[in-house]
């Protein structure tokens, strides 16, 4: 890079932290740090995602200590994913998933209407600040916050592991459980971008959090029921004609078809294949897909491949949740 193009990254850097835009994401940001509500929040995940990996690790610290590489073992992987002994205390992807929606939607569900509430909303935009600045440091001071609080879990949970097994991780290993942390900043700012949506669609804060919280519960609980009352409902009677191996496969597709509609799941198959490489597809294998294979785990360019679809999913949906909300929030009467 020439000394000229540093000049001009150098110019845009300082362009954009003397900017008002900057100024309001960094308010959000000490906004965010200085509520007890956040702080309470991030107290509840942390202790619960901390037990999690201290039960991991009293699982595999014994399998640790008799090997010399963890290379082929992906213990660091292993610590993610797997519970202790008796099963007592879930394991962190199950912690983050269920907890990492509620993060943000309590990040977003009053953005704006708190503001509207307050009388605050008006004497902002009485300064010469661009309207769409308002939102867009919503959503950057809090995705901000979601990602510095996500990387130093997976930091620490990296060097606890680096201090109870006293083996380092693979560098594939590192760069597969840093992936995964992206991948749940994405997933989490889904929900965020959903809960500004519903604070600008709301007026009253306590009903855009309920709708929120109405939405994660639908996904978590109810919409797996309702995909496996379809499934049900579309197949033959077994007390008349049996099922054949090409109805199943049907079946199945249809079942992750209508799945895939949700985040949750779609989170899931991602989760899956980054953390057990030894998972070489998604979806149901044939006998002549067996033939031949060799069993090994996959790189992390393989994984990736299969995953893409899914991550360009939940990408895809929160950047639309933020689009609506952006918009709408351009066009809405402020004074009313």
């Amino acid at each position: 890079m020439s000394q000229l193009e540093l000049h001009n990254v150098a110019k845009r850097i300082e362009t954009f932290v003397n900017s008002s835009l900057w100024t309001l994401t960094r308010k959000e940001i000490t906004d965010h740090i200085r509520s007890f509500r956040f702080n309470i929040l991030l107290a509840i995940i942390f202790l619960t995602c901390i037990a999690a990996i201290y039960s991991a690790l009293s699982s595999i610290r014994d399998v640790a200590a008799g090997i010399e590489d963890a290379k082929d073992m992906n213990l660091y992987l292993q610590m993610l994913t797997i519970t202790d002994s008796s099963g007592s205390l879930p394991s962190f992807i199950t912690f983050i998933s269920f907890l990492g929606p509620l993060l943000g939607i309590s990040l977003g569900f009053d953005a704006i209407n708190k503001e509207r509430n307050a009388h605050t909303l008006l004497r902002v935009l009485s300064q010469p600040v661009p309207r769409d600045y308002i939102i867009l440091s919503k959503f950057l001071g809090s995705l901000a916050v979601i990602a510095a609080f996500i990387f130093s879990i997976g930091l620490l949970i990296i060097g606890a592991g680096i201090l109870s097994m006293g083996i380092p991780p693979s560098f594939e290993e590192f760069i597969r459980i840093i992936t995964y942390l992206v991948m749940i900043i994405s997933y989490i700012g889904f929900w965020l971008g959903l809960s500004i949506l519903f604070s600008i669609r709301f007026k009253q804060a306590a009903t855009s959090a309920l709708a929120g919280i109405a939405i994660w519960l639908f996904f978590s609980i109810f919409y797996s029921i309702i995909v496996n009352l379809i499934v049900n409902a579309s197949l033959p009677d077994q007390l008349f004609q049996s099922i054949s191996a090409e109805q199943q496969q049907q079946n199945y597709e249809l079942y992750t078809n209508l799945m895939r509609l949700s985040p949750n799941f779609l989170f899931s198959e991602i989760t899956t294949i980054l953390l057990t490489p030894s998972y070489r597809t998604l979806g149901p294998v044939s006998m002549e897909q067996i033939v031949g294979s060799i069993p090994s785990p996959l790189g992390l360019f393989d994984s990736l491949t299969i995953i893409w679809p899914q991550v360009i999913g939940i990408i895809s949906a929160g950047i639309i949740c933020f689009a609506i909300a952006y918009f709408i929030f351009i066009f809405q009467e402020i004074r009313s």
